[in-house]
């Protein structure tokens, strides 16, 4: 994937990048609910995948915010073009294994792209990967056993800076169906109004899958 060098000297926010860089746990983040109403319809009219429309979903909106395609590189920032998925697949024996989705612009065509990386995943059953190779990534995960309000995740140390998202379990409010998503950012990178952004976008990106 390809990348741009952020030029510190110019960078507006190299002060919050320096001050939040100190910290052993720098991250920031947050859980909405977001209205996938139409999308699940859709999903259930054409019998389409659930977690793979929702990762589209977010996936598009993540890269459509600069801040969530930037990480921290060599103590600077790099901000790539676009950023893959790496999503959490369960496994038949109860445990799971990491797979990677590409970015593919059309809907149908990332679905169909993100079935035949699963399979493949499921081959190979492994939670191995390089740093190198998740650089770029969005960690995607799902909790669709529980309808949860926060969450807490595991991250390491030293502090990586890839955005996480995962998905709870959909539920019905008013009329409408609501999917718990959360979003967790390195605060060095990203700010309340980039998070806010994203939620946004993700709605924006569910109304045009769906429509």
């Amino acid at each position: 994937m390809g990348y741009r060098t952020i030029d510190m000297a110019s960078y507006k926010r190299r002060d919050h990048f320096a001050y939040f860089s100190s910290f052993a746990y720098p991250y920031v983040g947050t859980t909405a609910n977001v209205d996938i109403t139409a999308l699940l319809k859709k999903v259930k009219d054409e019998k389409l995948p659930f977690f793979l429309s929702a990762c589209y979903c977010a996936a598009n909106a993540a890269n459509s915010v600069p801040e969530l395609r930037q990480r921290i590189k060599e103590g600077g920032i790099v901000e790539f073009d676009r950023c893959r998925v790496s999503h959490t697949l369960a496994l038949e024996d109860g445990t799971y294994c990491y797979c990677t989705l590409e970015d593919v612009p059309d809907f149908y065509a990332y679905l169909a792209e993100g079935r035949r990386a699963q399979e493949a995943a499921k081959q190979q059953a492994s939670i191995e990967e390089e740093p190198e190779e998740t650089l770029e990534k969005f960690f995607v995960s799902s909790i669709p056993w529980l309808s949860y309000t926060a969450l807490v995740q595991p991250v390491p140390s030293p502090a990586d800076s890839n955005p996480r998202i995962t998905f709870g379990k959909y539920f019905i409010q008013e009329g409408k169906v609501l999917l718990p998503v959360s979003l967790l950012c390195n605060h060095a990178l990203v700010d309340g109004i980039h998070i806010a952004a994203f939620y946004q976008a993700m709605e924006k990106e569910i109304a045009e899958a769906a429509g």
